[in-house]
């Protein structure tokens, strides 16, 4: 038996004989005393093998990277000058008495600490990439959030039931994973995206206090922060309003950095409705480490010469902003050019600015093509706003709304994140939580010519809204709510829906009829009317909130089998074909897609 693991030897161990197993991390040969560096989940141990043990050291001799054996020796002080203070283990060393290849490994694809691999590298031959003691760390660290989750919901009487992996398509704003039935020929059911209809229900049916974490699954495309099945910490409650729900899962996060990580979140988190965050940020999940706002141009840019500006100004839903960016007239052209290419991405159409010499000079202190088309008026009142400086720059962005606050947005961010930034003292560390309320319950599909939910179609109204769902369904305010952190939106919910009036309302706002109502989601009507509690929720993004914990740049490296970007596995080869027999019994017959030209 396995006296302890691996990394945990330590001086409590002194003149203890142990016995380990694990891998072999690497093998030194040191003239004629083998030293092997052994590996488990819980860290590294140094294992002595001395030639006067003369069959443990032709064993020793063997060994090659992540062979597995068992090690049984004596435990004993480290030489002096040989102690590794970054190590459980650095002060001791095992004197191995007996090795025992459990089995042999062929030779790897790659090094465990090498750290330039190639994510196709280390999806491909996953299994290896976690045994590396990174990712170890992360899905121990995973595991530790997981529990704390539950230990922090099960105090407060939360209790957990699962809900159906195999359930009906119901529209929630991402496209469905859909599953043939064989039974029911041309049916199908559809993976969920969210449990969010069976945890209303279970308020209905007097659970009072829900949760699960629980797989969710979306057909969309993909990014570093996306996957199309996710892990989420799901959450509902009954008779509690909007305030008192955030108030108990901000509790949740806090509990969690503080007994995870040893981090005390700020108490209470911050607060700001979706509006100002539009208004400042042009996002609504705002990373409030970077120290740049909008200033909003769109009424002083209606009259000016420059076409850019004063067309954006003058359309309907356009909007005109400047970045005022300190310090950044030493900017070389160079890098605007390559900002230029990058706001590209989110639609602009380009990127004006302006370098502020001397801001008392007015127009003469100026540096920019632009300037001549922008009247005194302008000039003075976007020197006021911005509150610019000498040594300063200005960025533009003038178009539709949105590709302003995508483009001008996500340049705040680069900036901020940039060396530069990081040198003009534009971006603080540490942890900036956030909560943004106050969403609007409709957004406008100009392609359909209809409003559409902005979270899902249960989502409650503000207080003195419920008149606006037909009057005018673009002003309604939801009691919605996202949580923010370091500008990665880690967990959203609201207040639902518990009154068949207000929901009819919903459902006329968004061109839902009685009969489509009744064909989508006729079992959470019928279960409304039985007495429904106020109730309201939140889900977390498990994946998400592991990520920044960790400091991994994808939450793939919180995954243990995660998806490509291509929502491909690199590792069993998912999706795959699957054979005519199969496609039959489900009622299946494959189309001959056309090669796109």
């Amino acid at each position: 038996m396995r006296t302890c693991y691996t990394g945990q030897v330590c001086r409590d161990h002194l003149g203890q004989t142990v016995t380990l197993f694990g891998w072999v991390h690497r093998r030194r040969d040191h003239g004629g005393i083998i030293f092997i560096d052994l590996r488990d989940r819980e860290g590294l141990a140094q294992i002595v093998c001395d030639p006067d043990a003369a069959a443990t050291f032709a064993v020793a001799e063997r060994l090659r990277n992540e062979y597995c054996v068992r090690v049984t020796g004596l435990v004993r002080e480290r030489p002096e000058g040989t102690i590794n203070p970054d190590l459980r283990s650095g002060e001791i060393e095992v004197l191995a008495q007996e090795i025992e290849i459990l089995n042999a490994s062929v030779t790897p694809p790659f090094q465990l600490d090498d750290d330039n691999l190639s994510e196709t590298t280390r999806l491909t031959h996953r299994v290896l990439d976690l045994r590396r003691p990174q990712m170890q760390r992360n899905l121990m660290l995973r595991y530790r959030v997981s529990i704390e989750v539950r230990k922090y919901l099960d105090d407060l009487g939360f209790i957990d039931i699962e809900t159906p992996m195999l359930t009906k398509s119901t529209p929630e704003g991402a496209r469905d994973y859909l599953v043939p039935s064989r039974v029911h020929a041309g049916e199908f059911f559809a993976l969920p995206q969210s449990p969010q209809l069976f945890k209303q229900m279970l308020m209905v049916s007097g659970f009072d206090r829900y949760y699960q974490i629980t797989k969710c699954f979306r057909d969309e495309d993909l990014r570093a922060d996306r996957q199309p099945e996710f892990t989420q910490i799901d959450c509902e409650t009954s008779f509690l309003d909007e305030f008192q729900i955030r108030e108990l899962f901000e509790g949740l996060i806090r509990h969690v950095f503080k007994t995870v990580q040893d981090v005390e979140l700020p108490k209470p988190f911050p607060t700001m409705t979706w509006a100002e965050a539009m208004r400042r940020f042009g996002s609504d999940k705002p990373d409030l480490r970077v120290a740049l706002e909008f200033t909003d141009l769109t009424d002083v840019m209606r009259d000016v010469d420059f076409k850019v500006f004063a067309s954006a100004a003058n359309q309907e839903g356009g909007r005109v902003v400047a970045l005022r960016v300190p310090g950044g007239a030493e900017i070389s052209r160079s890098e605007i050019d390559a900002y230029t290419q990058f706001v590209a991405i989110y639609g602009a159409k380009g990127l004006a600015w302006i370098k502020v010499n001397d801001s008392g000079k007015g127009r003469e202190g100026l540096q920019a093509p632009i300037v001549k088309n922008l009247h005194d008026e302008a000039i003075a009142a976007l020197l006021e706003r911005t509150g610019a400086q000498n040594g300063d720059i200005l960025f533009f962005g003038a178009d539709k709304a949105k590709v302003v606050n995508d483009a001008i947005g996500a340049l705040r961010v680069k900036i901020g994140h940039s060396d530069f930034g990081r040198k003009q003292g534009l971006f603080t560390g540490g942890w900036q939580p956030l909560w943004v309320i106050d969403f609007p319950m409709f957004e406008y599909d100009e392609d359909d010519q209809r409003y559409t939910a902005a979270h899902h179609p249960f989502t409650s109204p503000k207080d003195g809204h419920e008149d606006l769902l037909e009057s005018k369904p673009g002003e309604a305010l939801a009691k919605a709510y996202d949580m923010v952190l370091n500008g990665w939106e880690i967990g959203g919910g609201s207040v639902r829906i518990h009154r068949e009036a207000v929901q009819s309302k919903v459902f006329r706002a968004l061109k839902i009829d009685a009969d489509e109502a009744r064909e989508k989601f006729g079992f959470l009507l019928d279960a409304l009317q039985y007495g429904a509690p106020p109730h309201g929720g939140v889900a977390f993004g498990l994946d998400r909130i592991v990520t920044m914990m960790t400091g991994a740049d994808s939450i793939r490296d919180v995954i243990a089998f995660p998806k490509t970007q291509r929502a491909q596995c690199l590792l069993t080869q998912a999706p795959s074909p699957v054979d005519e027999k199969q496609l039959r019994e489900l009622h299946i017959r494959l189309r001959q897609v056309e090669p796109k030209a």
